[in-house]
């Protein structure tokens, strides 16, 4: 009995000490079995594009969402507002509102007022500027200063064959064609204004200074008619050109004649303007 129980132990020992050796060598560090390993797995790049997608879209749905449920919290906030204001709180927003409406119309009427008054003064600006450049041309026709064209007749004098043409008649051809209407003169392209004279001169007429000679083309405009009729007119001017001077006359009538000649303005010595 006693041996018995003195081997046991030692039994037990050996055997505890087997199953310590087994659990060493079935471990993986030792090398006796390969360890193997899971490699991670490779999520694809579509399935990464369409989590985010996803994600994306659940984001938005979201924002929307929260936008919507903010705007009708604040309309039932406003429409609770004007549901939970007295009637004398109404009444004073209504009065408000409306002498704000009021001032805004008394402004568009001042502003419709103020535009109708810019826009007369713009059209009597337009309207004097208009006046004053006829005004600017007549006067500058007038006094020689501007080109003119126009209606009007084309006269030729040719040398006179009994006695040469003097000045009293040529100066006498010109006021019958002021007399009958003609507003521009010109003779042998000098401009007659209203200071012009002709003189005799030794080597034929003197004209403002220029001296002119037979051929005479003298231009006139204004109507045609009455002009014509001037120079023609039965013991006239013409006819005497004609009869005492042995000259040739033709009057030739144009609806565009040009008269290109032109003067400086004079000066006046002794004349100003009346400042109004």
């Amino acid at each position: 009995m006693t041996r018995h129980t003195d081997e046991s132990p030692d039994v037990l020992a050996k055997l505890h000490g087997q199953i310590a050796k087994d659990k060493d060598n079935d471990s993986t560090e030792t090398g006796s079995f390969p360890v193997i390993r899971r490699k991670p797995k490779r999520v694809s790049l579509n399935a990464k594009s369409t989590r985010a997608r996803l994600y994306s879209s659940v984001l938005v749905t979201m924002l929307c969402a929260l936008l919507g449920f903010g705007y009708v919290i604040q309309l039932n906030n406003t429409n609770s507002t004007y549901e939970t204001m007295s009637e004398d709180e109404l009444t004073r927003l209504i009065s408000e509102t409306s002498s704000q409406v009021q001032k805004l119309e008394q402004r568009k009427s001042e502003l419709t007022s103020q535009l109708n008054s810019l826009k007369d003064t713009a059209d009597k600006n337009a309207k004097a500027a208009e006046i004053a450049k006829q005004n600017a041309e007549s006067n500058g026709i007038l006094s020689g200063r501007l080109p003119a064209s126009g209606e009007g007749v084309v006269i030729r004098i040719s040398q006179g064959q009994k006695q040469d043409i003097d000045a009293s008649i040529l100066f006498t051809l010109l006021e019958e064609l002021r007399n009958s209407g003609a507003e521009v003169i010109e003779i042998n392209d000098v401009r007659v204004i209203t200071s012009t004279y002709i003189s005799n001169a030794s080597d034929g007429l003197d004209c403002d200074g220029t001296i002119l000679k037979a051929p005479f083309v003298i231009k006139a405009i204004g109507d045609s008619d009455n002009l014509q009729n001037a120079v023609n007119l039965a013991g006239g001017v013409g006819s005497r050109l004609e009869v005492k001077y042995g000259a040739t006359v033709s009057v030739k009538s144009s609806q565009d004649v040009e008269i290109t000649a032109t003067r400086s303005a004079p000066q006046y010595t002794y004349a100003h303007v009346i400042e109004q």
